[in-house]
């Protein structure tokens, strides 16, 4: 093609995006992006981008047509061949129930300046999460490994920056429980990692319509899988399933109301979930099997705490002059790896996301194997969880250090910690919120999605494709 022909082609689509890219300008007062054009086509034949598959591909050239601040995040090889995207999400405000963060209310928010969204005039809040495995010599290349190194990037259009000091947007990875494989039981009658006992498996199947069977989501109720849907209704009519998130982190948003993160999954302290014995504290948990959340009516909220690590209300409760955050050795989560375990961090508040997953087993699954005839979900979740974590944590301070919940440490009769992580492949979900400084790591007022602001379900790219361009200048 001659020089001609090639700007001919480049003008072409220009022109084409163009006409595509101005029916997602706002309308006015609100003034359109000047640039649409232009950034759109940068962006659907940037190197990181170019070779996504197309559903992906429309949303970041969407987000890069309408006003923003900057441009979808670019994604840099971190080795010598470029990063693999995995899977990705796309995320709007429409598989949830609508709340005072995304719909106007009555007599409720119809007459304050709105918050979250609804920005440039209106135009529907999107975005999109890339999942990028990194090619990095000695590395893993399966994404399922424990031992990966996998990167997510995220992009929004449009969320309001949050001026209140105590506020954020915050990204979180949703894994849904499943039902497990039946094993013989251990010597003490429990169920074996990951698994469930014949018996527990009998329970499940008598519940509701006989459908928490091996492999399916396990729903509360026994029935089909509900997953949270416009139509809900708190606290009457909510999703079925039991869900455990992930933190993707606290980020603000721009000053034209785009938000970009970028965070890393891995086993460095970041595969790790908030202390689940917080979630009865949050606004949204209900005492029992089959109630309504009744936090807020007992008078609950933020009642029990995790600034102190340790395991649980009915688990090991530390002395803060040894655990605290002591401001002569402020805390440095990130030091998870270290030739000298002296030096790695012993003061995790959070636990690996597979042992997670062991005690959301305790608690709903296993109601044969674990104790039996208990409907009390407090006191099975604040029991499931100083139990397991008693597994793992070696020195009995109720705490899962770096050294023990290492990849490469045994415990529990295991050669290695490989079981305690969830591959990134099981986090089926993802969701932001609006956040409030309450002192909790778990989110405002899980399990409900009443602090919502966006969602989307998990998209497998198998085989993977290359996603990344140009070169990062630190390869850590």
């Amino acid at each position: 093609m001659n020089t001609y022909s090639l700007a001919a082609a480049t003008a072409a689509l220009a022109i084409c995006l163009l006409k595509n890219a101005y029916a997602e300008q706002p309308p006015a007062p609100c003034h359109p992006n000047p640039n649409a054009a232009a950034d759109s086509l940068t962006i659907s034949t940037r190197g990181d981008i170019a070779g996504v598959p197309d559903p992906l591909k429309n949303r970041l050239v969407q987000l890069a047509d309408r006003p923003h601040t900057f441009l979808p995040m670019q994604v840099f090889a971190e080795a010598d061949k470029p990063g693999q995207l995995v899977q990705y999400y796309l995320l709007d405000t429409e598989g949830f129930e609508p709340n005072v963060f995304t719909k106007i209310f009555p007599g409720i928010n119809d007459a304050a300046q709105l918050s979250v969204t609804g920005g440039n005039c209106g135009l529907p809040t999107l975005g999109s999460v890339r999942v990028i495995l990194e090619l990095k010599p000695g590395l893993p290349t399966n994404p399922d490994d424990p031992k990966a190194f996998l990167d997510v990037f995220t992009d929004i259009s449009p969320l309001f920056v949050i001026n209140n000091e105590g506020g954020w947007y915050e990204g979180w990875m949703i894994h849904d429980l499943v039902v497990p494989d039946v094993a013989p039981p251990r010597k003490d009658g429990h169920a074996q990692f990951g698994k469930i006992t014949a018996q527990d498996a009998e329970e499940l199947k008598e519940m509701g319509d006989h459908l928490n069977i091996a492999g399916h989501f396990f729903t509360t109720d026994g029935k089909a899988a509900h997953f949270p849907s416009k139509s809900d209704h708190f606290p009457d009519r909510q999703t079925n399933v039991v869900s455990i998130f992930e933190s993707m982190g606290a980020y603000n948003s721009m000053q034209q109301s785009d938000v970009h993160s970028y965070w890393e999954f891995n086993y460095l302290g970041t595969n790790w979930i908030h202390p689940l014995y917080e979630l009865p504290f949050t606004g949204g948990f209900p005492d029992d099997f089959g109630k309504a959340p009744d936090t807020f009516s007992d008078r609950e909220i933020g009642k029990l705490q995790s600034i102190v690590p340790g395991s649980g209300p009915r688990g090991i409760t530390n002395d803060p002059r040894i655990v605290g955050d002591n401001p002569n050795l402020p805390r440095d989560p990130d030091k998870f790896d270290g030739d000298v375990d002296a030096q790695r961090e012993f003061r995790e508040r959070g636990i690996p996301s597979g042992l997670a997953n062991e005690i959301f087993l305790d608690v709903y699954a296993r109601r044969a194997s674990f104790e039996p005839g208990a409907k009390n979900l407090q006191r099975r979740l604040f029991d499931a969880y100083a139990a397991e974590v008693a597994r793992v944590d070696t020195n009995h301070d109720g705490i899962i250090s770096a050294p023990e919940g290492d990849p490469d440490t045994a415990s529990d009769g295991f050669e290695n910690n490989f079981r305690l992580y969830l591959p990134a492949s099981a986090f089926n979900r993802f969701a932001v919120t609006r956040e409030i400084n309450d002192g909790l790591l778990a989110p405002r007022f899980s399990p409900s999605q009443r602090a919502w602001v966006l969602s989307g379900s998990r998209v497998a790219v198998t085989p993977s494709v290359p996603a990344a361009a140009g070169r990062d200048s630190d390869d850590r």
